[in-house]
Order: C-alpha cells, then sequence, then structure tokens
C-alpha cells in the first residue's frame, strides 16, 4: 500500500489524474490518498500529486498516536534515515519540526542513524483533519447537488507514515506561457496541461492528439512523460507557433525532466472536425475548446466545432479530455461517448474551466 501527497484545491481532480499513475487510488482525508501500487517513473511526470511512499501505517492526526504507530511498526530497512514531517493545508495542531525531532528519536532509539542532508531512507508524516468530502468512485462533480450536508463528507482526523518512495518533478514555472517562445493570451498553465495530458493516457508508447492545439502547451507536457504527440490547428500562425514552441522543449536528444525519453511530435494545420487520422489511431484526444458562446472559428460557428470535434475524436481515440469555460456533456454523448468524469477548475473570478474525462 502507498501513501499519496495530493497537491491543490481539489483532491477529486488530483486523484483522478494521480490514477494514470497508481492503482485503486483512494482518498483518505484532505490531501492524502492511499493506492494499491504505483509506477514511481510516472509519478515523477504527476502535477497535482506531490509525493508516493511506501505505507507503513496510519493512525490518528496527533503527535503521540504517529510516535506509537512508529514504536510498534516492523521496519526491514537498513542505513541512515530523516523524517519529513507535513501538517496539510495547516488543518491539524501537529508541529512538523517537533513531529521530525520526536519521530526522528523513535527511530534513533530503534537503532537507526539519522542524516539530514543524504539519508538513505526518508520517512514521510503527514497530518490532515477535515472534513472528506464526497465523490462517486473519483468522478468529480457528478453526483447530485441537492444532499445538503452529505455532500460534505465525514470528518476524519490521520496521520499517516511512509517511506518515499517517488516524488513529482517540480518545474513547471520553467514553462510558464510567457516564457515558452511563442505565446498567446489565455494559453494554459502547464500545471493543468500536465494533469489533463496524463489523464488522456500520456506515457511512453502512447499516442496522444490535440486538434485544437493552440501554441502546444498540452502537447509539450504529454510530450516530456514520454508520450508521442500530434497536434492540429485552424490557425496557421497557432501551428507554426505550436512548432516552435515543440521544438523547443521536445527537440531535444537528452531525457526529459522527468526521466524518459521526450516523445517524438508532429504539427500541422487543420480541422478538428476533418482530421486527417485513421480509425482508432490514437490512445488519447485531449483538447482546449474555445471560450465564448459567440466565438467564430475558421469556418465554424463553436456549435458546430466542438460536437464535430468530439465526433471526430470518437472516431480516432477510446478515450478523450475536453477542457472548456462550459460543460459539453450532453454534445458528447450524443457523439457517443460515456461521461467517466467532470471537475470544475476555478481560474480566476470570471472563469471556470470544466473538465470532461470521456470513454
Amino acid at each position: 500500500m502507498y501513501l499519496l501527497e495530493l497537491g491543490g484545491e481539489d483532491d477529486a481532480f488530483a486523484a483522478r489524474e494521480a490514477a494514470s499513475a497508481a492503482a485503486d487510488v483512494r482518498r483518505i482525508a484532505p490531501g492524502l490518498a492511499v493506492a494499491n501500487a504505483v509506477g514511481p517513473d510516472r509519478v515523477r511526470g504527476l502535477a497535482y500529486t506531490h509525493r508516493a511512499s511506501d505505507l507503513l501505517g496510519r493512525t490518528d492526526a496527533d503527535l503521540a498516536s504517529a510516535r506509537a504507530l512508529l514504536e510498534a511498526a516492523p521496519i526491514d530497512r537498513e542505513g541512515t534515515v530523516a523524517v519529513r514531517a507535513t501538517d496539510v493545508h495547516g488543518s491539524s495542531d501537529v508541529r512538523s519540526d517537533r513531529a521530525e525531532r520526536e519521530l526522528g528519536q523513535v527511530l534513533v532509539d530503534r537503532g537507526f542513524a539519522v542524516d539530514l542532508e543524504n539519508p538513505d531512507h526518508v520517512l514521510r508524516a503527514a497530518f490532515s483533519e477535515g472534513r472528506l468530502e464526497r465523490d462517486e468512485d473519483g468522478r468529480g462533480d457528478l453526483f447530485p447537488e441537492d444532499q445538503g450536508d452529505a455532500s460534505r463528507g465525514e470528518a476524519v482526523s490521520v496521520c499517516a507514515l511512509g517511506w518515499l518512495a517517488a516524488e513529482s518533478v517540480r518545474d513547471f514555472g520553467t514553462r510558464a506561457p510567457t516564457d515558452k517562445p511563442f505565446f498567446q493570451p489565455g494559453s494554459m498553465d502547464p500545471l493543468l496541461a500536465r494533469a489533463v495530458a496524463n489523464i488522456a493516457g500520456a506515457r511512453p508508447g502512447a499516442t496522444v492528439l490535440d486538434p485544437m492545439c493552440g501554441t502546444g502547451g498540452v502537447l509539450i507536457e504529454a510530450g516530456l512523460v514520454g508520450a508521442d504527440v500530434v497536434g492540429t490547428d485552424a490557425q496557421a500562425k497557432m501551428t507554426e507557433g505550436a512548432q516552435t514552441n515543440l521544438a523547443h522543449f521536445l527537440g531535444r536528444n537528452e531525457p526529459s525532466p522527468t526521466g524518459v525519453p521526450r516523445g517524438s511530435w508532429h504539427v500541422g494545420r487543420g480541422d478538428a472536425t476533418r482530421l486527417p487520422v485513421a480509425d482508432d489511431a490514437i490512445d488519447g484526444v485531449v483538447f482546449d475548446a474555445p471560450y465564448g458562446r459567440q466565438s467564430k472559428i475558421d469556418t465554424h460557428r463553436l456549435e458546430d466545432l466542438v460536437p464535430g470535434a468530439l465526433s471526430e475524436a470518437r472516431r480516432v481515440a477510446s478515450r478523450a479530455v475536453v477542457v472548456a469555460d462550459r460543460s459539453w456533456a450532453s454534445e458528447a454523448r450524443e457523439a457517443g461517448w460515456e461521461l467517466e468524469a467532470a471537475f470544475e477548475r476555478r481560474v480566476h473570478r470570471s472563469l471556470t474551466r470544466y473538465v470532461l474525462v470521456l470513454e
């Protein structure tokens, strides 16, 4: 069993992304989840999971309980150790520095030497209190809204201890939209782009398509976790800009920061409603639909473009992730998709992004 330390403000969304790198993900407290198995290389490429640890045990979110758990737990490791503690969202009364000292002393009493600089093993101690919000099997906002307080979930108090197994690479700040060679306002931030790429199935050996690729942000993130990526856009300006960005971030021979070879990339001008792609040739489709109900894109109205793109995505792939400023769920169902999950991601006061996961 593994402990997952989630990031961001939406645990259901973080857990859905984590499922691309772990098996049987279940949330146990705000900011925390467990999984039956993890792929350490895949964890390195997650956006909204910071760490995965080999779970030693869990108890109540207080230091006495954590100490008792560590004193009784079987430990089959040798070498030096360090303890790293966190009070998730500042939700408990546990001070992380005190937890590190006291749990470190327990390990010393059990015969371990402490090395804070370069330990052989790191013990993670995560303390979290709050309400475990209800979620229908990680499906986000699909459950009814008229459940009153029941939807707020149960009150939980959890301390989880685990030996650090893998950490995600937190280099997203180096790919901020404004820092890319080609930039356009409204570009998706790399954290969300990485998450939706992962949910769509980006990984070594997979092929991911973005039929409205814009500046190429989603394709970059998919390529950095090893997927081969294909992009089209109706505007020549965008395809040229995306080519510049993809060449900059993926056109290198060395492994990506996540430790895997960078995926190959292909971008050209094209119509999302008439893709030059064979049936079932793609593993996952992901696109960020144009915003604004009155938008007119090239020769299509928005009301025709998105349904047409959904139909084409259904023809070429068995999974899709759609990001938009409103829900296109009914149009997705009409195109033959089943709605697996839905999430609302608040960007700022005037913009909420809807994320639909389609199978």
